[in-house]
Formats: C-alpha cells, structure tokens, sequence
C-alpha cells in the first residue's frame, strides 16, 4: 500500500538508534524528507532524504531548534514523531527515586514532546494539516511497575496529553496518536546498560534469563522488533488514515491481556 507519504516533512526525535532510527528509515523509504534529532546522529549518516540535527532534546529550547531547522530548510512540518525517550531502572524502590530522577524523566520522556509539539502544531494550524505520533510505553497503564514509576508516569502524561490534544487539534485538521511498545528489541531493553542487564546484575542472574522471564508473559514468545513498531508509526504518519486521532496502539505481542 501507497501510504501517500511523498514528500511529506517529518520530524524524528531520538532518531539515531532503536525505534527512532526504523521510523527514519521506514518513513524515508515511503517518500517522506526526514529531519532526524539526536544527541548523536553517527547512526544516520548516508541515509537518503534524511537530515541529521545533533540536538540535546532534553534541555529546554532543544525540541524548538529541531523543529525550526526543519522548517527552515523545507518550509514547513507535516508530521512529528515523539519518540526520544530512556529509562533507568529503579532497583532500590520508590523511597530511592529522588525528585531529580523525577526531574530527568519528565524533561526526556514528557517535556520534550511537549515542546516539539507545540513548535510543531504553531506551524500545522495555519495549514489545517499535520499528524503527530508518540511513542509511548506499556508502561504508561499496563501493571504500573515500580522498577520503572518515574518513567511509567511520564509516559502516562504523554497518554493524556495525546488524548487532549487529539480533541483540541482534531477540528484543525491536526492528528494526535500514541504507540505503546511492550518489550523491543533496542538497546534500551538490550544494551549493555539495558533494562536485561541492569536488573540481571542486581539479582545476580544472566541477562538472557531476565529476557526470558519477560518474554514468558507475551503471547506471541518474542519481543517486537524496531521495524515493526516503526511500521505502525509510518500508517498512523499516513494520509491513509486521516480520520484516526486520540488513538494508543499497542504493539506489544500480547502482554496486555484486557480489552
């Protein structure tokens, strides 16, 4: 399927690896002119119709300079996607979280959307047009789990403003959906500094047994892939489909058992 994405300028926030780098990928290969942010942007180098932005999206002003190069270089915004983010997982329980660790999370995984959409939507109204899509978490709703509560709430701050929004924007011309990933197969999960590893280590057990543990839960007995989240990313990108707003897909393999 066409998803009529020609052309297009999307936005791509944490666009260097994982999720980020598969939706700068799968949106240039449907045609679309990508303007990718990163703190890093090595990942990105050669790809075509894709312009790397080194940028610090968790300080304040840095989501804004994204979007203004990328309107400077192509003359307007068409799709945002919400997608930098990390997570630090919290061993020592809720009384070890500190408000800066609060802080940290809410910047990243919140307030970065936050300001990217706002750049984004001044440019989208006076054209009636534009999509946004975030890249959200189980997390955010799903068994809320207290090794990752700073990072479950932000995200779950990004849910209800999505939803907000979508009824905002939506008489505008302007869409607003979310993704929520379960388990991926990205660095964030995977790495060396990833969630397998981190808690592996505290409980003094192999990584590959927490990935085991985890895919226990999931219907499907794997992890989603980043191309896979990307995919879905790209088709609610898409002209395609225009009348889907204040929508959360999950992509989760089916971890989440409820309705």
């Amino acid at each position: 399927m066409d998803l009529a994405l020609e052309d297009r300028i999307a936005v791509v926030t944490g666009a260097s690896k994982g999720i980020g780098l598969a939706v700068v990928r799968t949106l240039a290969a449907e045609g679309a002119r990508v303007v990718a942010g990163a703190r890093t942007t090595g990942g990105l180098a050669g790809l075509d119709r894709v312009t790397a932005v080194e940028v610090d999206l968790a300080r304040p002003g840095g989501p804004e300079q994204l979007v203004a190069q990328a309107i400077a270089a192509h003359g307007r915004i068409d799709v945002l996607v919400n997608n930098v983010g990390a997570v630090t997982p919290r061993l020592g329980g809720f009384l070890s979280i500190t408000d800066a660790d609060f802080e940290a999370s809410l910047q990243l995984d919140f307030l970065s959307a936050v300001r990217a959409t706002r750049a984004a939507v001044a440019d989208m109204l006076p054209r009636k047009d534009g999509a946004i899509v975030n890249v959200a978490s189980v997390n955010a709703t799903f068994h809320p789990d207290g090794l990752v509560a700073d990072y479950g709430a932000a995200k779950a701050a990004l849910l209800n403003l999505a939803k907000a929004l979508s009824q905002e924007l939506g008489p505008h011309g302007i869409r607003v959906n979310s993704v929520s990933p379960g388990p991926v197969e990205t660095d964030l999960w995977l790495g060396e500094q990833g969630v397998a590893a981190t808690v592996g280590a505290a409980a003094g057990v192999d990584p590959g047994d927490v990935r085991a543990g985890a895919t226990a839960a999931i219907a499907t007995g794997r992890f989603s892939t980043p191309d896979e989240v990307a995919t879905l990313v790209a088709l609610l990108a898409s002209p395609r489909t225009a009348n889907v707003t204040g929508a959360n897909y999950l992509i989760d393999g089916g971890l989440v058992k409820t309705m």
